[in-house]
């Protein structure tokens, strides 16, 4: 009996040297964890915001709201704003028309879609400002202006959305929507009160990558701005250029400030992705 009882009620030693084993490894995965985030991400950027500071509060705000800066920085911010928005529209229609239509040469628009990620970004650069420069071979010249900015932008953040939002149009059941259907609710209603409460939270984590990769955009911007002082000069060109003429304070400086409005703009898209998660 004693025997059987044992067997059915092991030692409360034993559980807890399993418990101290279960949370030996969590304490080792987190701790691996945090050095590898503040080895890859936490020191630099907190070394970027030291050096920014380093010759005072004074000092860095002078150097965030030079003229020139602040130049950049609204163009980039705008720009962000505008590829962002632009996206979380456009990838949402392509990954629906990936995932629900049919049509010749599907696999191919599929595979192009990855492109930017592939193609190093001076190289979309050029692509663009051949296509698009003087004497564009398709008539549209969007070179030196801000208009050819976002375009740029456009390119490279392509694939966020429309990767983030297809695994969710696969996994979502059809029949929903064909119940919807059947009690007499139009498309547009069906794809607002169901559809869209799904998709939610991947089209915001999706333009949220976005507006981040669009915000700190280099190569793919350098050739077809050219880089103009308060026309089409972007922060990551005018940090660059703070480097080369060896003002360190300035480029941090900016850097930080843009460091910031990413931020605030990642963590306000997340609360919106958890409120549209909690309520779908």
């Amino acid at each position: 009996m004693a025997d059987a009882t044992a067997t059915l009620h092991p030692p409360l030693f034993g559980r807890r040297s399993g418990l101290r084993r279960l949370n030996s490894g969590t304490a080792f995965g987190v701790g691996l964890a945090t050095l590898w985030m503040s080895l890859l991400v936490f020191i630099p950027l907190g070394a970027v915001v030291w050096r920014a500071q380093k010759d005072g509060v004074a000092s860095f705000w002078d150097a965030a709201t030079a003229p020139e800066a602040a130049a950049a920085i609204r163009l980039t911010v705008a720009s962000a704003l505008i590829v962002a928005a632009i996206n979380a529209v456009l990838g949402t229609l392509i990954a629906w028309v990936l995932v629900r239509d049919d049509f010749p040469g599907k696999r191919i628009v599929d595979a192009v879609i990855d492109l930017p990620f592939a193609l190093p970004t001076i190289v979309a650069g050029l692509v663009l400002l051949t296509l698009y420069g003087v004497n564009s071979p398709v008539g549209v010249e969007l070179a030196y202006t801000r208009a050819g900015v976002v375009v740029a932008l456009l390119f490279v953040t392509l694939p966020f959305v429309v990767r983030t939002v297809q695994p969710v149009l696969h996994e979502l059941d059809v029949e929903m929507e064909q119940a919807a259907t059947s009690l007499g609710a139009s498309k547009f209603t069906t794809f607002r009160r169901i559809v869209l409460p799904n998709l939610a939270p991947a089209i915001s984590a999706g333009t949220a990558l976005a507006f981040a990769r669009a915000i700190s955009e280099f190569g793919a911007t350098v050739l077809i701005s050219n880089n103009l002082p308060f026309k089409t000069q972007v922060a990551s060109v005018y940090i660059f250029g703070q480097i080369e003429a060896d003002n360190t304070v300035g480029a941090a400086a900016v850097a930080t400030v843009l460091l910031v409005i990413a931020l605030v703009v990642l963590l306000g898209l997340d609360l919106l992705q958890r409120w549209a998660a909690r309520h779908a």
